[in-house]
């Protein structure tokens, strides 16, 4: 067998032969690969030895030489699945095709995220995978959105499936049940033999548990056979299997006179399947419950948008008629069919489905609004930016399935528990049958002392030594099913994510759900998340060489005597007028207010955190920070008390000079958000260390680390763009775990360098965003929001394993000793999953907002 697979990957960004190149060396850094790299065809055909380097690898590879290797995502939805074992199957099954990077199965959704480069698979072929390993996708090639219709149409008939086995089961199993209670609790009161017939009344359970056993055990026979013959590996199926016609089987030769004197189980027979078929109908309602929240925000769309055409009339066409570039006229009360922007109107938008933000936010021409949220009042005109797939809900709800199907890390326990404790359950079931079996006398006299011998049916005295060993047999194999293990991590999780969407707050998964309560440091970047990001010009101060006493020596500079304020505004706003930076664009806007004129521009360069350099009709003009003034040889020292005074208020001074000559100061100001100061007092009550990084000058990043409560020690001001990822790891080089929250853009290095990446935004902003965690509002507040969700969540996935392997830990021995019948260990093991899924459903009303309300129960 050739242990080197070979692979075609198609490349976006290539442009020359030196990019193939890059490319392959690369590629021949990684360990068993080799590659050919074709720029006319824009492919690279890759050999590599996946037990060496995994083909996510090679991707990883490409993308760090800046090209982008074309990959494909699909969710299918699947079902079949009846404990983790069974995931773990379908990845093995979907993991082993040709070009497929991931596989994350998802037993508590249903459903598997397969990624893959579509030049050497296909979704066809994943489909097929599946089916060849067993279980049931849901196939569609038309599109996401009717593939998530079918999948929740899918997951309905499974439902009514469930239901109908269950009814079928009950209405048979409970004549067995009354026999077993008058054979309990009125002895002799059941005949001994079928009136007319001379049978034993044995045909009789005989003709009602066979129905039962045929119908209601068929999936459990055809999933374990899949598993065993076509996997190779046991799941939860099997366990059921074994031990109903353990109890079936046993029943049948005792009927037929091969063991004289053996007891008939019938009743046991059925009711296992009854109690199983119960459970996985609870099991499904409660998966389908779980999944309620990101359905409800889908359901929250628009059907219908009203079109207004060029010429003025107007044109109601479905919502995916909406082009982009569409005007949507929206009346009070009306769903905003689509992400876009005000161009007509003023109105109050409700957003609270979508940012979690319970006031309604203002609106008028300019603004931006999300598609789904509702208009309050007055009359908006809407121009349509984003459609379709695009949309920020849409968005909001991809991000969270791909949540969902990335699991904590504490998952991994659970697998790998998992994925040996079939094989170790029927041992112990095989182990202490045969004991019970070889040593009947010996077991009784070491448990009879036990006050729960009673539940073993008298003991192998009163049943015969053949019949207990058969009995603690097939409870032993049942009650050690390993649904529940399988479901506390996806359960939690799934629900954990919903919560954090429905309040504005999306995690990039559920590793990184388990990761923010670890945090120890929040590093917030000050402009735009502490603050409100738009700067306003505030102060205009003339500080000349010839106001400080000096006489001009540049006789060639276009500089008046005297200059004035409105001189000073017009020089810095003619040089501002092409920039971009939030400080640029307050010193234009402050000018025009004040009806200073703005002249033309020639030249623009703008100098990295530092300022700018513009050629104007004036003159060259220089505006930034004092070094970038003095590299320019400005005499920047009469201006240092100015800029001492305004940065002591909090502001952001910056100087302007005109051809080598200083004329003044400028001073802009970003109010500080009114939440900021909440937020940080929230963080520091829960023993967080908070810092802030920002290029803005000492006292300015002072004044404002005093009006929110950072400690100064904590103040790193002064640093570049390019600079605040080596800030991050200066923090975290004692080992804290520090969250960097900034604006997902400037930002973008620090956040990839903390441990986790916040970026804090607003509106559509967040359909582009790539931080671990994404906040849709831009309030400081929700870092809180976004800890306590993932502390209350881990804390979920804790008590569910803990019931989980408690659960086993306890009845497992129970089984063992012969304390425990089977049709109680059929019940008890179909609660122990329905358990596992209602703990994590009453998570679903929990408020973030409240650290305490629900967790403080279980400290």
């Amino acid at each position: 067998m050739n242990d080197r697979d070979r692979v075609t990957i198609e490349i976006r960004g290539m442009t020359c032969a030196n990019c193939s190149a890059t490319i392959e060396d690369a590629l021949a850094d990684l360990e068993g690969v080799s590659a050919d790299v074709n720029y006319a065809t824009d492919e690279a055909t890759v050999e590599y030895d996946p037990e060496r380097t995994p083909l996510a690898a090679v991707f990883d590879a490409i993308e760090g030489a800046g090209y982008e290797p074309i990959a494909e995502t699909v969710n299918v939805g699947i079902t079949g699945m009846t404990c983790a074992n069974c995931s773990a199957t379908i990845e093995d099954a979907v993991g082993g095709l040709p070009g497929v990077l991931s596989v994350d199965a998802n037993y508590a959704t249903d459903e598997a995220t397969v990624r893959y480069a579509p030049s050497a698979t296909s979704r066809a072929a994943v489909y097929d995978a599946i089916e060849d390993a067993g279980y049931e996708p849901v196939r569609d090639e038309g599109g996401e959105a009717d593939e998530s219709e079918r999948r929740d149409a899918a997951r309905k008939s499974e439902i009514r499936r469930q239901l109908r086995l269950t009814l079928f089961g009950a209405a048979l199993a409970t004549p067995l049940l009354v026999m077993l209670g008058l054979e309990l609790f009125a002895p002799g009161t059941v005949p001994e033999q079928v009136p007319g017939t001379g049978l034993p009344f044995g045909w009789v359970a005989f003709a009602l548990a066979t129905p039962v056993q045929v119908v209601l055990g068929k999936p459990f026979y055809e999933n374990s056979y899949k598993a065993l013959v076509r996997n190779r590996r046991a799941n939860m199926d099997v366990l059921i299997a074994l031990g109903s016609t353990t109890a079936y089987g046993y029943s049948v030769v005792a009927l037929l006179g091969v063991l004289p004197e053996a007891g008939l189980y019938f009743d046991t027979a059925a009711l296992i399947l009854v109690f199983i078929t119960l459970g996985n109908y609870l099991e499904a309602r409660s998966k389908g419950q779980a999944s309620e929240a990101l359905r409800s925000l889908l359901e929250m769309e628009a059907e219908t948008a009203t079109v207004v055409r060029e010429d003025g009339t107007e044109e109601e066409v479905p919502l995916e008629d909406v082009q982009v570039g569409d005007r949507l006229k929206v009346r009070p009360g009306e769903k905003i069919p689509t992400d876009g922007v005000v161009r007509e109107g003023e109105s109050a938008v409700d957003e609270s489905m979508v940012t979690g933000e319970s006031m309604p936010v203002g609106k008028e021409a300019g603004d931006e609004v999300i598609g789904s949220t509702v208009n309050e009042n007055g009359v908006l005109v809407v121009e349509a930016t984003k459609v379709g797939e695009e949309t920020a809900i849409q968005q909001i709800v991809k991000r969270v399935k791909e949540a969902q199907a990335r699991q904590p890390e504490i998952q991994n326990v659970a697998d790998r528990i998992s994925a040996y404790f079939v094989p170790a359950v029927i041992g112990n079931a095989v182990l202490w049958g045969a004991v019970w079996f070889l040593f009947p006398e010996a077991l009784a006299g070491f448990v009879g002392g036990l006050p729960l011998w009673g539940l073993a049916a008298g003991g192998p005295g009163a049943v015969g030594a053949t019949e207990f060993a058969v009995l603690v047999f097939a409870s032993a194999v049942l009650i050690a099913c390993p649904c529940a293990l399988g479901l506390a991590t996806p359960a939690a999780t799934m629900v954990g994510t919903s919560i954090g969407a429905q309040h504005g707050v999306l995690f990039e998964g559920g590793d990184i759900l388990e990761r923010v309560k670890d945090v120890e440091a929040v590093v917030f970047d000050k402009t735009g998340t502490l603050t409100e990001g738009e700067m306003t010009l505030t102060d205009a101060r003339v500080v000349t060489p010839a106001a400080d006493g000096a006489v001009p020596s540049d006789a060639e500079a276009d500089v008046p005597a005297d200059v004035t304020k409105e001189f000073l505004l017009e020089v810095a706003a003619t040089a501002e007028s092409g920039s971009e930076h939030p400080i640029g664009e307050a010193i234009v806007a402050g000018a025009r207010e004040r009806g200073t004129r703005v002249g033309d521009l020639d030249v623009l360069q703008n100098v990295s955190g530092r300022g700018i350099r513009g050629r104007t009709e004036h003159g060259t003009v220089v505006v930034g920070k004092p070094d970038l003034l003095a590299d320019e040889g400005v005499e920047t020292d009469p201006a240092r008390d100015a800029m001492a005074d305004l940065e002591e208020e909090g502001k952001t001074a910056v100087l302007v000079a005109l051809d080598g000559e200083l004329l003044g100061v400028l001073a802009v100001a970003d109010e500080v958000k009114p939440s900021a100061r909440e937020a940080v007092s929230a963080l520091r009550e829960r023993d967080v260390t908070v810092h802030m990084i920002t290029g803005d000058n000492e006292r300015t990043a002072r004044a404002v680390a005093r009006e929110v409560g950072i400690d100064e020690a904590n103040v790193r001001a002064g640093v570049l763009p390019e600079d605040k990822a080596d800030a991050v790891e200066a923090i975290q080089a004692d080992g804290s775990r520090a969250m960097m929250v900034g604006d997902g853009v400037n930002d973008a290095p620090a956040l990839a360098t903390a441990f986790v990446g916040v970026a804090i935004g607003s509106g559509t902003d967040v359909a582009i965003e790539a931080a671990d965690v994404t906040l849709m509002r831009s309030d400081p507040r929700d870092v809180v929001k976004a800890i306590n969700v993932s502390e209350g969540t881990l804390t979920k996935i804790k008590q569910n394993l803990f019931w989980a392997l408690g659960y086993n830990t306890a009845m497992i021995p129970l089984a063992s000793l012969g304390l425990l019948q089977p049709v109680l260990a059929a019940g008890a093991m179909a609660f122990s999953s329905v358990s596992v899924l209602t703990n994590s459903m009453l998570f679903r009303n929990y408020d973030p907002d409240e650290r305490y309300r629900l967790l403080g129960r279980f400290r």
